[in-house]
């Protein structure tokens, strides 16, 4: 029987450069998919490709299915190529303004034509030369329009006859320009009708124009992430051999010791060794005011260093980091697609075939119907022209870059933007308690071991039965857990300078605790860790002592974990943290906009009462003792009472609960389990950036709306008038240009 064995994939996001209509996303798609093993998503208004493919697959593969597709590529680090394409866009746009505007003038002043033709005589007269058998102004006017159309559009053109099999919109303006421009030449040698030369050079002035334009508008909506990306350091100060040395980022690795000075950004994620200042992480994080930071204290690679010395151990570089983590999100989400807007791709992919032979449609029936071969092939032009479906494939991609990259400022990472259509319709939130409406980090409060109480464990265990060693075998235990109650705990007991022990055949349970067998020498006890609920299921009853100790702690409202040993409790630890300055305002905030918030949490029933009293949660919406399957069921049956649930988390057991509910919404301090799962993420501690991403959600949705209303408005009139020969040709190429234009002008209003 064979294995089969599949490759590894990994994300590339790949700059594009040459796209010009949402049309182009389905042409690069399809290059990209016919690779095998190759899953690939692009979006117009970032101009960006997002690849899933095996991780040996050289990247060349991609560009060159790009390239064959007529676009060009670069990746996300190289700016050499995409920054070319711009100043050519730029070169493109003066040029083609030099020429047709002296077209556009001769033709719209028709009184001077006459007067025009008999200075051109003349001025041949005069050089004895033979005088052209047609009209010299005419000439003059093709003349004028031959560079714009055939050397300044030649990509246009390019482009058009590359996708001859998938028509895009580079395809229409390619077979308009040149109809107009093959019309003239055609009517001013045979006197057919009239010569339309600054229709063919306006067509293609008012493309060029409104991309431009476009493309600009487009970079500002992305700009965000682009600030993001450029705050990453180039170089740091680091410590090696006692010197403070300078070196490049990249060669920055775990452990290095490096220095931040005042005004300086901090080069990567570190732990503070000596010095002390105030942090500056608002570009980050959202958070308005600079934090203190002490020696031991977590800081963030990038964040602003105010005004003091830092030496700082770095524990995460490169893409480890929390730049990198919140960055690699934001472009993440810009490839991912609403079911909105996969719908709006698929129309733009088949629309521009069915509007090229409605074009043709229209010009036979104009032409046999009694109209000018003039007029028809105006109307047919007009027709191509107009008919543009690049403002609906650009109405949701464009609103999302813009609110990608503000909520990333604002520390709130959108995830999945296809959940951005459920936040108008939350009207309940499940709370978590640790990490949601207590900011942390939790710390031991106090703690009690009782050694006498494990005398009935047997005399082999006598020995052990002292404090160090029972500290010791929760050290043990805790430090394999990922969770803040057990950081607290094992910071508590790591600053006594007591050493961890081996563990084996460890086991956790999310919202329960921690077991396995530490071993002491030649005995390996068995060592539950826990809440006391569930440690009480474990062991004989708990020491009086033990269990008082237990009902003071969960009357002032902390967390207590037991720990026991071959079935008998041994210790109590009370970790407590402070509630967020800003979580009963926040409450409020979520009442007042109509959400009714629930406190669902794994603490015991007074630890939930007196958090709930102090943030107005009400009490009998509060479920204590709650493990992750309890949370689920909690979500499910608000869902069957026909709400639309958000859960806010930020650890391991609220994964589940995360992944269920109709919105989740993770602190971005929590675990990776609970971020992986969520629809959208705080980088920030306090719980008022639930409201913010609420309200950026609702917004992004709204705009999204108006777009969508905009381009269908825009094509719903635009094609019939176009038709019925009542928008002229040129008018028709700047009604296209302005229609995307208004669409990233109108998703500006995020910012």
């Amino acid at each position: 029987m064979s294995t089969v064995i599949k490759t590894a994939l990994e994300p590339i996001t790949l700059r594009l450069g040459g796209m010009t209509c949402t049309s182009s996303v389905a042409t690069i798609e399809r290059a990209l998919n016919a690779i095998p093993e190759v899953s690939a998503t692009v979006n117009f208004a970032s101009e960006t490709a997002h690849i899933m493919a095996p991780a040996d697959m050289d990247s060349k593969v991609f560009f060159k299915a790009i390239k064959s597709a007529g676009y060009s590529a670069e990746g996300m680090a190289d700016r050499g190529r995409i920054a070319l394409h711009s100043k050519k866009s730029a070169r493109s746009l003066i040029f083609s303004a030099l020429f047709t505007i002296p077209v556009l003038a001769i033709s719209m002043t028709t009184k001077w034509h006459p007067a025009i033709d008999r200075w051109v005589l003349t001025q041949l007269d005069n050089l004895n030369l033979a005088h052209p058998k047609y009209s010299p102004t005419s000439w003059l006017l093709i003349t004028l329009s031959a560079p714009v159309v055939l050397l300044i559009a030649w990509p246009i053109h390019r482009a058009g006859i590359r996708n001859l099999k998938h028509p895009t919109v580079d395809t229409l303006v390619s077979l308009g320009s040149l109809t107009a421009f093959g019309w003239s030449i055609y009517a001013n040698i045979s006197g057919a009708g009239d010569v339309n030369a600054e229709v063919s050079a306006t067509i293609i002035l008012f493309v060029i124009a409104g991309r431009f334009l476009g493309s600009r508008a487009k970079r500002r909506a992305g700009s965000a992430i682009s600030t993001l990306l450029a705050l990453a350091s180039r170089e740091v100060s680091v410590r090696r051999d006692g010197a403070i040395i300078r070196i490049p980022i990249d060669r920055l690795v775990v452990g290095d010791e490096f220095l931040a000075k005042p005004g300086e950004r901090i080069a990567t994620d570190g732990i503070v060794i000596s010095g002390m200042s105030s942090v500056d992480t608002s570009l980050l994080t959202g958070e308005s005011k600079p934090v203190d930071i002490d020696p031991g204290d977590h800081v963030i690679g990038s964040s602003l260093n105010r005004n003091g010395r830092l030496m700082i151990r770095a524990t995460r570089v490169g893409s480890d980091t929390e730049l990198a983590r919140i960055t690699a999100m934001a472009v993440s989400v810009q490839g991912a697609k609403t079911p909105i807007q996969r719908r709006a791709d698929r129309i733009s992919a088949i629309s521009v075939s069915a509007l090229a032979l409605l074009s043709l449609a229209t010009f036979f029936l104009l032409r046999f119907t009694d109209h000018t071969l003039t007029d028809s092939i105006s109307t047919a032009i007009a027709l191509l022209v107009i008919a543009s479906p690049c403002a609906l494939g650009l109405a949701t991609p464009a609103a999302l870059l813009v609110a990608s990259g503000r909520g990333a400022q604002r520390g709130i990472v959108i995830r999945d933007p296809g959940a951005l259509e459920v936040a108008k319709k939350i009207d309940s939130v499940i709370l978590d308690k640790t990490g949601t409406l207590t900011n942390g980090p939790m710390s031991v409060l106090w703690s009690l071991v009782l050694p006498s109480a494990g005398k009935p464990l047997g005399i082999k265990y006598s020995p052990f039965l002292n404090e160090s060693v029972i500290l010791s075998t929760a050290y043990s235990i805790e430090n394999e857990s990922d969770n803040p109650v057990a950081a607290a705990i094992v910071k508590s007991i790591k600053i006594k300078g007591i050493e961890t022990r081996k563990v084996t055949h460890f086991e956790s349970t999310p919202g329960s605790g921690s077991a396995g067998r530490v071993e002491l020498g030649p005995l390996s006890p068995a060592v539950l860790i826990g809440a006391p609920v569930a440690v009480a299921h474990s062991t004989v009853p708990f020491d009086p002592e033990l269990q008082l100790a237990i009902d003071d702690a969960e009357e002032d409202g902390l967390t207590v974990s037991v720990l026991a040993w071959e079935g008998v409790a041994l210790a109590v630890f009370a970790v407590g943290d402070e509630i967020n300055p800003d979580a009963q305002e926040s409450v409020l905030d979520l009442k007042n906009h109509g959400i009714d918030p629930w406190l669902v949490t794994g603490d015991s029933e007074r630890v939930a009462i007196a958090l709930a009293e102090k943030v107005g949660i009400d009490l009998d919406h509060i479920i204590a003792g709650a493990l992750p399957k309890e949370k689920i069921e909690q979500v499910k049956k608000l869902q069957a009472q026909g709400r639309h649930v958000l859960m806010i988390g930020d650890g391991v057991s609220d994964a589940p609960a995360l992944a269920t509910a109709d919105l989740s919404i993770a602190m971005g301090t929590g675990t990776d389990t609970a971020i992986a799962t969520s629809d959208i993420v705080l980088m920030r501690r306090d719980l008022g950036g639930v409201i913010d991403a609420l309200n950026l959600s609702r917004k992004t949705v709204g705009v999204i709306r108006t777009n969508l209303a905009w381009a269908f408005l825009y094509n719903v009139i635009g094609i019939p008038l176009a038709a019925m020969g009542l928008i002229p040709p040129m008018y028709a190429a700047g009604a296209m240009a302005l229609s995307n234009l208004v669409v990233v002008i109108n998703s500006l209003r995020i910012k």
